[in-house]
């Protein structure tokens, strides 16, 4: 945040307050039942069924729109796994891999594309949910309360089309934020779903530890691997390995010889930050969300088998996780660019020659970091579900929900701190000017 004494800038006092005002809009939206279903019976049954699971995790990144099944109930997932989809294709279909070469012109042709494939993962996922309520009950008491749109066809368009439209309007927001406010839209509208659900989480703990329904003990154990798991999390995401780098000058110095200047190339020990468990948790998110609103023998098996505490599961979400690492780190950075510039610029890595020897250098310390950065967010993210399943904890705690937390604060205050510091060099500048004038004058 800003120094003592430092005002906030101007822009990024809007910048904020836009990005508040989008977030306040969404959560207002969590709220809004969709048309013809009764939003309390229908609480009822999510909280019977979501306390752990599949609908647990759903619902925790829908910061609960799901158990109210809201017009934000599909949330931002759907147009994650679009954007994971077009991402893998620009490497195998060539027209797509064209378009990414063409830069901005083609980034939208390929964010077009984007948004037409997450209305159609929207009305699959929109027409599965809306067969499952025109059947389901909660003791006895339908989900589905009024027939005023007929128990067929009508509902069913009403209740995707109102789905559809509220996953639209959620990455509209997302990408308002992303232009306008300040840090990713995408990431924050989850921050803010997961963050909703704490205190609520907190209450829930309290009185079950009352009533005797949770051990205090292991209560305590839980609160203490939560903040273990953020320190954890907070040590590595800033760590960084710094490679040394000298500059050489061309201006000779006093005694005739070639003045140099040393500096670094910092670099992420977790460069793709949170979206490998993002993008590997909503891959898994759809196919279980479908098997269980499908009344499918074959879907349902499936679903049982991405359910978080299963093996199969942790070994998926695993194996995804090292792969989107990897993925990501090849798409944002390219060691051959880096050593261009550096050579470009007479920049050079000591004892290791310019050029090609400089490439596969970078990308031999990359390679290193980004195994380690797979294995740290691996045991991050499935740890704590296993510990859950082994001491029977009766409510969804999931690593991969703290992650998300303290990566995406991280990242937006070190948003906010680069706009700090690049309106207090242009405030320099402006006084450096000034003064110049006056000299002049």
């Amino acid at each position: 945040m800003a120094a003592p004494g430092m005002s906030i800038p101007a822009d990024l006092r809007k910048r904020i307050l836009f990005t508040l005002g989008i977030l306040a809009v969404y959560r207002l939206g969590v709220h809004v039942p969709v048309p013809g279903v009764d939003a309390n019976v229908m609480l009822a049954f999510f909280q019977q069924q979501a306390s752990g699971g599949i609908f647990g995790m759903f619902n925790t990144f829908t910061g609960g729109a799901l158990e109210r099944f809201s017009v934000f109930a599909l949330g931002i997932m759907p147009y994650i796994s679009a954007s994971i989809i077009f991402q893998l294709l620009q490497t195998a279909v060539p027209y797509l891999e064209q378009l990414k070469k063409e830069g901005e012109p083609g980034r939208k042709k390929i964010n077009q594309y984007t948004r037409y494939a997450t209305l159609v993962l929207a009305i699959v996922q929109g027409y599965a949910m809306a067969s499952f309520l025109a059947q389901a009950d909660h003791q006895g008491v339908p989900l589905v309360t009024t027939r005023a749109f007929g128990p067929g066809l009508s509902f069913h368009l009403v209740t995707i089309v109102t789905l559809m439209a509220g996953t639209c309007f959620v990455m509209w927001l997302g990408e308002q934020i992303t232009e306008r406010g300040i840090g990713n839209g995408t990431s924050l509208i989850i921050f803010t779903g997961i963050a909703a659900g704490v205190p609520s989480g907190a209450i829930r703990m309290w009185q079950m530890v009352n009533s005797g329904e949770l051990n205090p003990l292991l209560a305590f154990g839980i609160v203490a691997a939560m903040v273990a798991i953020i320190g954890v999390i907070v040590f590595l995401e800033v760590g960084q390995r710094r490679i040394p780098i000298q500059y050489s000058q061309r201006a000779p110095t006093r005694e005739g010889m070639a003045q140099s200047q040393q500096s670094h190339l910092p670099m992420k020990i977790n460069f793709s930050n949170v979206i490998p468990p993002i993008f590997a948790s909503s891959l898994l998110m759809f196919p279980a969300t479908m098997g269980q609103f499908i009344q499918n023998p074959t879907l349902k098996t499936l679903a049982d088998t991405l359910n978080p505490t299963h093996p199969i599961y942790n070994l998926l979400f695993v194996g995804l996780i090292v792969f989107f690492c990897f993925f990501y780190t090849e798409i944002v950075f390219n060691p051959t660019e880096v050593s261009d510039n550096l050579k470009k610029y007479g920049g050079f890595i000591p004892g290791i020659r310019a050029g090609k020897s400089t490439a596969d250098y970078i990308k031999k310390v990359l390679d290193r970091l980004t195994v380690a950065g797979a294995a740290y967010l691996s045991l991050v993210c499935v740890l704590p579900t296993i510990l859950q399943n082994q001491f029977k904890v009766p409510f969804y705690f999931g690593g991969t929900s703290l992650l998300i937390l303290v990566g995406v604060a991280l990242d937006t205050s070190q948003q906010i701190q680069s706009h700090l510091l690049t309106a207090r060099y242009e405030g320099m500048l402006k006084g450096v000017k000034l003064k110049s004038r006056r000299v002049q004058y």
